[in-house]
């Protein structure tokens, strides 16, 4: 099964857990540190931090600078749109588990809009022509409203930040996706394949500039994705501030399209 790797990533990473040091109670700074960090892997996380960073610098961040160099902007609205269409069954799936009839209705409406108006979902008619916004939605948010909590915090290689319950919302969302059942044959592998690929790349792309300013004038990078992390999972799961673009959000990984580095960690570059 396709969703294997992933979860068994995830329960060898949440075995793990176990085997982080708690400061003593008898220094309350540190132990109030470590519970408000939620990130007893910190030095497992570090290292995988670590290991993401040079894979970027050697193939996603160039690939993601030759695609916005070579592919104009409205070729790259188009292809964000396009897997933001592709997944709209899954938000829809996770609007209804949540309850969520308006919002699922909407999203319902942008679906057969944009595959059809849209052409295949190129062009994002439902909000152009109709003040349809779109919006993420996923497995580890219906999670999180059903009241399971997240788990230790994670950093994987080329996901980026993430917890147990959005890897194990991402794994349901891969399985529960039309998409994963649909056809056979090696043209639809190629295109399975593509199409991931194409994610990575515009999600990269998506967030050039609000990596370089964090690592140009952060104090701790890994610190402050992991607070935008948060603050933007936590947005997500309310519902609240703008919707996030469909082909980015609602992944459970990374800091999203559109993130902001919290001031607070950051200071001007020299």
């Amino acid at each position: 099964m396709r969703s294997g790797p992933l979860l068994a990533a995830a329960l060898l990473v949440i075995g793990l857990a176990g085997c982080a040091t708690r400061p003593p109670a008898s220094d309350p700074e540190a132990l109030a540190e470590f519970e408000a960090n939620n990130d007893p892997l910190e030095p497992l996380n570090r290292g995988m931090y670590e290991v993401n960073n040079a894979i970027d610098a050697v193939v996603l961040r160039p690939a993601a600078v030759a695609y916005r160099a070579v592919i104009p902007p409205p070729l790259r609205e188009g292809v964000r749109n396009a897997l933001g269409n592709l997944r709209a069954p899954t938000i829809l799936m996770n609007d209804l588990l949540q309850g969520e009839m308006d919002r699922a209705g909407r999203t319902a409406s942008r679906f057969l809009i944009n595959s059809t108006l849209g052409l295949g979902g190129l062009v994002d008619v439902a909000e152009w022509q109709f003040g349809i916004r779109g919006h993420g939605e996923d497995f580890g948010q219906t999670l999180a409203v059903w009241g399971m909590g997240e788990g230790p915090y994670l950093f994987l290689p080329v996901l980026g930040p993430s917890n147990p319950r959005d890897m194990v919302g991402a794994g349901v969302d891969a399985v529960a996706s039309p998409w994963f059942w649909f056809g056979q044959g090696q043209v639809v592998e190629i295109l399975r394949y593509v199409r991931t690929g194409m994610t990575i790349l515009d999600a990269r792309e998506g967030v050039l500039d609000t990596l370089d300013t964090l690592y140009a004038t952060s104090l701790d990078p890994y610190s402050t994705l992991r607070s935008a992390y948060r603050q933007r999972r936590a947005n997500e799961i309310t519902n609240a501030g703008q919707p996030a673009p469909e082909a980015a959000g609602g992944t459970g990984f990374g800091v999203g399209v559109g993130a902001t580095v919290p001031p607070a960690a950051t200071q001007p570059s020299r």
